[in-house]
């Protein structure tokens, strides 16, 4: 017969007994919020209340502290790769520090996502972070001024505390991408007006077309949602004409996934009779029969930085909005102007 004890009845004050330290030792050792210590008694600590069986009760201590550690997300839809990746590094930091992350989504519609958070609330999570917020949106104030602690992620409303990529600098980073490969009539597919994502990429595109004495067209814009056959229906519009663009800048992967579905059935070879970037860098974008160029979002450098602006916010108008540098990626889905 096992000597090990019944997991469910061993406390702190039996692991403490059996190391020879105190109780208050044993509780800091395994508080899975803070930094582990690698000391002898920190490991020694370890392996006895993993000898022992011990499992701390999250529950009974974050009631203690009048906490759940417990993290709510809200995201449009899971369905949406971008808002999966998001919610993955979101629940792997909170897992690192301690806290379990809950998912709900409310498919970009203002009222579903006022009940998704208050359900959320109602559970008694001990802070949100919404991929949500949208320009016109009444809920980040209403939290502001209901003084519940939350972060908004890859969009902001330019007040409340945001972590997210440097959308400017990625729409830049695409179409001058396009600009160096010698294309001048560059068309630009982006996402819903009401968010800061996609104005703030299409801002970026337009300087850096701008900066080389150009203009983006205004038949060259398209506004639409974020899926993918938003991206054919933009496709189509774009290029089943005989005066079409011989690149094109989606503001995310779904979107140029789209485009390239387009691009195909009208006979066009990208990479040689059209250039197309992508946003994001989603898995499925490197595995593309035609690899998709894209610009990476650092998803674990913004999940960090909300969890740190929930618990740790820094003071002044600055620190509350935090923007992380994205990268591009080049692929064979983008190549020099033909004649060039």
């Amino acid at each position: 017969m096992s000597d090990r004890i019944d997991a469910s009845v061993v406390t702190l004050r039996d692991v403490a007994v059996a190391a020879g330290v105190s109780i208050s030792t044993v509780s800091r050792v395994l508080d899975e919020r803070t930094r582990p210590s690698r000391s002898a008694t920190a490991e020694k600590v370890r392996r006895i209340a993993d000898e022992l069986g011990y499992r701390r009760n999250v529950f009974a201590s974050s009631l203690r502290r009048g906490e759940t550690a417990t993290i709510g997300a809200l995201v449009p839809r899971l369905a949406d790769t971008v808002m999966a990746l998001m919610f993955e590094a979101i629940e792997r930091t909170a897992r690192a520090r301690g806290y379990f992350a809950v998912v709900a989504t409310c498919g970009d519609d203002p009222e579903e996502e006022r009940q998704a958070t208050e359900r959320l609330l109602d559970r008694g999570v001990d802070g949100l972070i919404l991929a949500t917020a949208r320009l016109d949106d009444a809920l980040p104030a209403s939290l502001r001024e209901r003084g519940i602690r939350h972060a908004l992620v890859l969009r902001t409303d330019g007040v409340s505390p945001s972590s997210l990529g440097d959308d400017n600098a990625g729409g830049y980073f695409a179409a001058r991408h396009l600009l160096d490969l010698g294309h001048r009539d560059i068309a630009v597919v982006t996402g819903p007006s009401f968010t800061s994502s996609a104005l703030d990429r299409l801002a970026g595109a337009t300087r850096a077309v701008t900066e080389q004495g150009a203009s983006l067209r205004p038949d060259r814009i398209l506004s639409t949602g974020y899926g993918v056959e938003a991206g054919v229906g933009a496709g189509h519009a774009l290029l089943d004409t005989d005066d079409r663009p011989t690149a094109i800048f989606a503001a995310n992967d779904n979107l140029a996934i789209g485009v390239v579905s387009a691009a195909t059935k009208l006979g066009l070879s990208v990479g040689h009779d059209l250039s197309v970037v992508g946003y994001n860098d989603i898995p499925l974008a490197a595995q593309l029969p035609v690899p998709l160029t894209s610009v990476k979002v650092p998803f674990d450098q913004i999940a960090a930085s909300a969890m740190d602006q929930l618990f740790h916010p820094t003071p002044g108008e600055r620190a509350n909005l935090r923007r992380f540098m994205p990268t591009l990626i080049p692929r064979r889905s983008t190549a020099p102007l033909a004649g060039r």
